[in-house]
């Protein structure tokens, strides 16, 4: 097979747009069969499915503006709708769906966060290239390390990831031996006895293979919520609809929730009071947390967290950040 097309775009950046939360979230498995990051050359490869067949995503970060080209392994059948959705992903990746501008604006000035938003001036969130793989990554992240949950990801994809083409390893040397990340129709098919084998739990199995299955029959349209996000039709009630469809899946609860919608949709709002690296570094920039005193607890940070409402998940980042190596 050879490649019959490539898509190409390029997207302009914000000024003062760090880098530092793009690599560091693309970088957490140093095994790189997914994805491979070239910080000198300043170039992201990421291997991935499109319209059903293995991809590769080759972002080059130039100045002021983002080359991105899609190596396909079948011609585009539509290549207009393709390349927007092309651009689409890209922004959510970069995390410019809802730019951050407006919560250095609103609060700015706050007594406690407004320095940390001027020494983070330019943090944008970066995303997962689809949904199904945000929503994944949180499943297997929930009450668990980052290292942990990095092993599981990586087992993930060498139990379901599918290999580039020839043709695309050809066309890009650097991809050699890479593995897209599974998207569901490849995780449906696996087994309770197979994720087992690879170090999950019963529970995150279960909710994992759930997922997959409610992905694959259309049963829970993540792609068609991020077309939906894309084209700027999600408010605060579509985002309430989707949040208790997901949590009605077994095993799904706030936090992963609001994570996927972070790092899927780049939705900004979310509440990740629950997590412990935001607690903790609640604590630390309100000053509550000392030596011999313990971090607020989950209520304690949603009141915090509250009062910056639509940009609760973006506070987040920003806090994730603050502590840098203990941030999903």
């Amino acid at each position: 097979m050879s490649i019959r097309n490539t898509l190409e775009c390029r997207i302009a950046l914000p000024e003062h747009y760090r880098w530092q939360e793009f690599i560091a979230f693309h970088s957490r498995d140093v095994s790189q069969s997914a994805e491979r990051l070239d910080t000198a050359a300043q170039q992201l490869l990421k291997a991935l499915h499109w319209r059903g067949s293995p991809a590769l995503l080759a972002l080059n970060w130039l100045r002021g503006e983002i080359r991105a080209q899609l190596h396909l392994s079948q011609a585009s059948t539509d290549e207009q709708a393709e390349l927007l959705d092309l651009q689409a992903m890209v922004q959510r990746m970069l995390g410019l769906a809802y730019p951050p501008s407006a919560l250095e604006q609103a609060h700015g000035s706050h007594q406690e966060l407004g320095p940390l938003l001027a020494r983070q001036r330019g943090l944008h969130v970066p995303a997962a290239p689809t949904p199904f793989e945000a929503l994944s990554w949180a499943i297997m992240g929930q009450q668990i390390s980052v290292a942990v949950a990095v092993a599981l990801r990586r087992k993930l994809i060498a139990l379901a990831g599918v290999p580039l083409s020839p043709a695309i390893e050809k066309a890009v040397p650097q991809a050699k031996s890479m593995r897209a990340y599974p998207e569901a129709a490849q995780v449906a098919e696996l087994d309770i006895e197979s994720l087992r084998a690879a170090s999950f739990s019963q529970a995150k199995a279960a909710t994992l293979l759930t997922v997959a299955r409610a992905v694959q029959s259309g049963e829970l349209p993540l792609d068609d919520w991020a077309q939906h996000s894309a084209q700027g039709l999600w408010d605060a009630a579509a985002v309430q609809q989707v949040e208790q469809q997901l949590l009605a899946i077994k095993g799904i609860g706030p936090w992963t929730v609001n994570y996927c919608l972070l790092r899927g949709y780049g939705w900004p709002d979310g509440s990740l009071h629950g997590d412990v690296a935001v607690r903790k570094a609640i604590g630390l920039l309100t000053q509550t947390e000392k030596p011999d005193a313990a971090k607020p607890d989950a209520l304690q940070a949603r009141i915090w967290l509250d009062q910056f409402q639509p940009w609760r998940a973006l506070v987040a980042a920003h806090l994730w950040a603050s502590l840098s190596d203990q941030s999903y």
